[in-house]
């Protein structure tokens, strides 16, 4: 604008150049794109660029920090690299890795929860205190807890204590890969520890944990714990106790809890009331074996889903589970039947649901030679990880190794059909599995009472009886 100005004011090219601070060429440049209506085009540089021997750095730097990171800052780094242009050169170039980063950001769809199916927990710190964080993603109910360690002993502590104060246990509770919880990772499925198995099949849930270094997955409870940061923790300028902690805590809860949520435009102490009737009952208050079926058409015992006709949703049904089998009884008629599964695993039956449909699952990557060879010998491999991590084998990495060794000396076939039967009779190690090897034809086959029974006895040739008779002698 100031140059076609001062042109419209002098006449000539070199008059406005003179005036703007510019060259008679850019004058003539412009107004020669004016007078047809064209914005002018800045000249293409021609070759390459001076940033080129330092692109692969700024890409990088900005991938790791997610953007975050300013030119200013990283102009050192790329001078150590070799760049030797101006600082606004670099910080176009960073301006562009920067935009191309926002082009590729990842794109989020909104979780819908189920109520009464999940429960999502996190720890943070602030001022010297641990915040034990939960969160229904249903109702938005929210827990607060402070105290003095993250130990696993800490964590069940409490979250017992959000159980009690829900009224009952949710059927998933989720959270991320914390270390006081994580007993190993095998081909990327989180393996808990024995102690977490037990507390999580006392109170009838299933764990489940995030991606690594996913955050996002579990943004309703990371959203929680900025909220106690800064609402109740710094405001409150420290405490005497954790005693006095906690008092602030259970007071702060039932004012949040208390008001409507600007999510949901609902008291999450009101649909809290809802969502109990889904909820396990707590371990003291358990008599018998009744459960009802939640809205997906599924019941849990022992920290395992069992599908049930969808026309019993909602409904309360009897399930009886022993000597490896699941009965599942409405008013006195046998609805379902499953035979036991490991803990933290599924039984579906397709006719339950209308016909077969493919559920979710988690991914089982191999990170490693070892696991990548194991994981080659088929689907009853990536079973027998899957019911080990579910069981709690912790040294499940080591075992992987030694069964894959047994290859060149069983052959694949052998050690397919042994790693079956591993899985049948839950024995998740290398020795479990010899032992299957060296005992091969002779290991009883298990049928169900009244099925036939296959002794595999050998065929001998059979002869008349009239071979046998006497002949009269004449």
């Amino acid at each position: 604008m100031d140059i076609v100005a001062a042109y419209e004011q002098v006449g000539t090219y070199r008059g406005a150049a003179a005036l703007c601070g510019t060259t008679h060429k850019t004058v003539r440049r412009v107004i020669e794109a004016n007078r047809v209506g064209e914005p002018p085009e800045r000249p293409r540089q021609a070759g390459p660029r001076n940033t080129d021997v330092v692109a692969d750095l700024i890409a990088e730097k900005v991938r790791t920090t997610d953007g975050r990171i300013s030119a200013k800052r990283l102009l050192p780094a790329a001078q150590a690299a070799g760049y030797a242009g101006s600082a606004r050169n670099f910080r176009r170039a960073v301006a562009e890795a920067k935009a191309s980063r926002r082009r590729q950001r990842r794109v989020y769809r909104p979780w819908v929860p189920v109520p009464g199916e999940h429960l999502v927990f996190d720890w943070c710190t602030e001022g010297g205190w641990q915040i034990f964080c939960a969160v229904s993603p249903w109702s938005r109910w929210r827990f607060v807890r402070i105290a003095r360690d993250q130990k696993a002993d800490t964590t069940m502590r409490l979250l017992a204590e959000c159980f009690e104060e829900m009224g009952g246990a949710p059927k998933i509770v989720l959270t991320d890969r914390m270390g006081c919880l994580k007993g190993g990772v095998v081909a990327n499925v989180l393996i808990p520890t024995p102690d977490f198995v037990r507390f999580a099949t006392s109170f009838g849930f299933r764990p489940d944990f995030c991606e690594a270094a996913d955050p996002e997955s579990k943004g309703v409870v990371e959203a929680l714990c900025g909220y106690v940061q800064r609402d109740l923790v710094v405001p409150a300028e420290g405490w005497v106790s954790e005693a006095d902690a906690n008092d602030a805590c259970r007071a702060w809860c039932a004012e949040v809890n208390g008001r409507i949520h600007s999510e949901t435009s609902a008291v999450p102490d009101d649909r809290l009331r809802e969502e109990r009737a889904l909820f396990r009952p707590l371990p003291s208050l358990r008599r018998g074996v009744m459960r009802r079926v939640d809205k997906l058409c599924c019941v849990r015992i022992g920290s395992a889903r069992y599908s049930v006709p969808r026309e019993l949703v909602g409904r309360d049904v009897t399930v009886i589970a022993a000597e490896g089998e699941v009965v599942i009884e409405h008013h006195g008629q046998v609805v379902a039947h499953h035979r036991l599964v490991a803990p933290g695993e599924v039984s579906l039956v397709d006719e339950h649901y209308g016909g077969p449909r493919r559920g979710p699952s988690r991914a089982v990557r191999a990170r490693s030679g070892t696991e990548r060879a194991f994981l080659e010998l088929g689907p009853v491999a990536e079973a027998f990880v899957r019911n080990a991590a579910a069981a709690g084998t912790t040294k499940l990495a080591t075992e992987l190794g030694a069964i894959v060794s047994l290859e060149a000396a069983w052959g694949r076939d052998a050690l397919v059909a042994a790693l079956g039967r591993a899985v049948e009779f839950r024995r998740f190690g290398a020795g479990d599995v010899r032992s299957i090897l060296e005992a091969g034809a002779g290991v009883a086959t298990v049928v169900r009472e009244g099925d036939h029974l296959d002794l595999g006895l050998p065929t001998v040739p059979t002869r008349s009886l009239d071979a046998y008779r006497l002949e009269a002698f004449g």
